[in-house]
């Protein structure tokens, strides 16, 4: 029995897989140099003992997309011969990591100009039957897949009475996110402006000493552009107390966020139900739930009854016309139940008319279909009201907000303001037939008051 022996060949590892690097490149599979040093380095790390290792080892390297393994295949079979072993299976030790995204993007070949695949690769192709040619290429289609609304939406949508404690506590994070913005107004104090509309006669003598008298350059003034004041007065009665909550979550966002500032534009909070308690430096707190905690112990009054006219009455004398309410976007948020009389809400209303540029009122109950202004607080301030809409859920808020920021002299946005429905017009009484009969004295004289001296001006007269 003769014997035998292994010879080792050792090879160039680099140049090999340089020249094996530039065939694909010039098939059309885009290899880089990093890829053929990564194939060198494999080959020493991977012994290729078989036919079957070294292909799957090239393919894992050089293939990024599955349209380059025809290519690859026949320069592989040109290289390092055809054999049944190279379209094998994936061993099972092999572990595939998927290529870089941007990777890719690049080794796709345009659609228009695919590469023509040879001869030799369609007889060693590894590729599965189903990608064999163009013509059996999937048609792409549209599926719908289903979606469902996260909890956010969910709960953007669900009214704050059905609110569950957890959710409460998810809502105040939303709410943090709500940027209200009142419209601006120009102060009579003005500013240094390089390109202002008024001259600043004294800036200008004074700098002009610096050029011996003369007046070389022109300083101007601007008047100051300011955001209005926001002054929220939220109802924390027993039938508000469902809303409460969440309204005072939206005071400590509104109220509470903004801390320097001009004193005129900075916003202020009130809580009534039988009485009225500022909360403007309870609700200034960086922590919202340790804010809201400390607005619940300011109100001595919570969940009991409601006195809108007293609470507005109080307002307007302490408050209101000492400048607090002048020339600011009022928001009341209640649902407009009065236990008192109803014509003390309307003259305090009219007094706060005057002095406030905007009044929005927020009622929860009027997002259902068959509301109407029939409360009898609602129903006297309805007439001095700008803007009436809902807020009774996280996305009706948005509503809130644009309102807020609505210019007076234009009107609200489409959908923001209440309207009663407007009644059907009168049934019109229908007009008899008009009757060619003569009617005696139906004549009309002539404007010169000359009638014709012949004949008769009027049919039918005998």
């Amino acid at each position: 029995m003769t014997g035998f022996e292994v010879e080792t060949v050792e090879l160039d590892l680099p140049a090999l897989a340089g020249a094996f690097g530039r065939r694909l490149h010039e098939a059309g599979v885009p290899v880089t140099a990093e890829r053929s040093a990564n194939f060198a380095a494999a080959l020493s790390l991977v012994r290729p003992v078989a036919r079957r290792r070294l292909y799957w080892t090239a393919r894992a390297i050089f293939v990024s997309d599955p349209g380059q393994v025809r290519a690859f295949d026949a320069e592989f079979a040109a290289v390092f011969g055809r054999g049944e072993e190279a379209a094998a299976e994936v061993p099972a030790d092999a572990e595939t990591i998927p290529a870089p995204p941007d990777e890719r993007e690049r080794s796709r070949p345009p659609a228009a100009a695919p590469t023509p695949p040879r001869e030799d690769a369609m007889a060693g192709s590894s590729a599965p039957p189903g990608r064999a040619g163009d013509e059996s290429i999937e048609d792409e289609r549209e599926v719908e897949v289903p979606t469902l609304a996260s909890s956010e939406e969910r709960l953007r949508g669900k009214r704050f009475d059905a609110l569950e404690p957890e959710e409460l506590a998810a809502l105040y994070g939303m709410m943090a996110r709500l940027h209200v913005a009142p419209p601006t107004r120009r102060t009579r104090r003005a500013h240094r402006d390089l390109h202002g509309e008024r001259l600043d006669l004294r800036r200008t003598l004074r700098s002009s000493l610096r050029t011996g008298g003369d007046p070389i350059r022109l300083a101007r003034r601007r008047r100051r552009v300011l955001r209005r004041r926001l002054v929220l007065l939220c109802d924390i009665s027993g039938s508000m107390e469902p809303y409460a909550r969440a309204y005072l979550q939206f005071l400590t966002s509104a109220a509470g966020g903004v801390v320097g500032g001009p004193s005129a534009s900075r916003p202020e909070a009130f809580a009534f139900a039988t009485r009225l308690t500022r909360l403007t430096r309870a609700l200034r707190s960086r922590n919202p739930e340790r804010a809201i905690q400390r607005a619940a112990t300011a109100a001595p009054d919570w969940a009991s009854g409601t006195r809108i006219g007293a609470a507005l009455k109080t307002f307007n004398d302490r408050y209101g016309r000492r400048g607090m309410a002048r020339g600011a976007v009022v928001v009341i948020l209640s649902d407009g139940w009065e236990r008192e009389e109803p014509e003390l809400v309307g003259r305090e209303m009219e007094r706060l008319a005057r002095l406030a540029y905007r009044i929005v009122w927020v009622n929860p109950r009027a997002a259902a279909r068959d509301f109407a202004p029939r409360a009898g607080g609602m129903a006297a301030a309805l007439p001095r009201v700008d803007a009436l809409v809902s807020g009774h859920s996280l996305a009706a808020l948005d509503e809130v907000i644009d309102a807020i920021g609505a210019d007076r002299a234009l009107d609200a946005a489409p959908g923001t303001s209440w309207r009663a429905p407007e009644p059907a017009p009168p049934a019109a009484e229908e007009e008899p037939w008009g009757s060619a009969t003569p009617v005696r004295g139906s004549s009309v004289a002539m404007p010169s008051g000359n009638a014709p001296s012949r004949g008769r001006t009027t049919p039918g007269w005998s």
